[in-house]
């Protein structure tokens, strides 16, 4: 996954559910739509998500007072179900999920960053959007 001259960011979070519950709710678009923010301010505003090999993946993201928005798009280079996605998105970036455990599951998530941006923030990003996806996962009945 790591390009020379790229680094790799990693997040990780541990998650007090069935290893099928996170596994299906990480994927299916309804779901994602429900959890994929950093914050409250941030909503998607369409979720397209086919979780098999060449399959393509759309979220379109925007922050609900207008000022940004952005789409995280791409495609899965592998598929294990309940273990691994890897993808490549649309600007050529990597990235790799580890689901691990049974109950509890940890997710580890690696990924290359956008040069442009900083590091930290990125990674902050992920780490908030992993927060929310506990949440959503551990408080709710899905």
């Amino acid at each position: 996954m790591n390009k020379p001259g790229r680094n790799v960011l990693t997040a990780i979070v541990e998650i007090k559910a069935s290893l099928e519950k996170v596994w299906n709710c990480w994927n299916d678009p309804d779901d994602i739509k429900q959890w994929n923010n950093c914050d409250a301010d941030w909503e998607n505003l369409h979720v397209e998500n086919d979780v098999r090999e060449g399959g393509r993946f759309l979220f379109a993201m925007a922050k609900k007072d207008g000022g940004e928005h952005f789409n995280f798009e791409g495609y899965y280079d592998k598929v294990i179900p309940q273990q691994l996605l890897t993808y490549t998105l649309t600007d050529g970036r990597k990235s790799e999920v580890h689901f691990s455990g049974y109950n509890p599951v940890t997710i580890t998530e690696h990924f290359e960053p956008v040069a442009e941006l900083p590091s930290a923030m990125q990674l902050k990003f992920c780490e908030a959007v992993h927060q929310s996806f506990k949440r959503y996962i551990e408080n709710t009945d899905n």
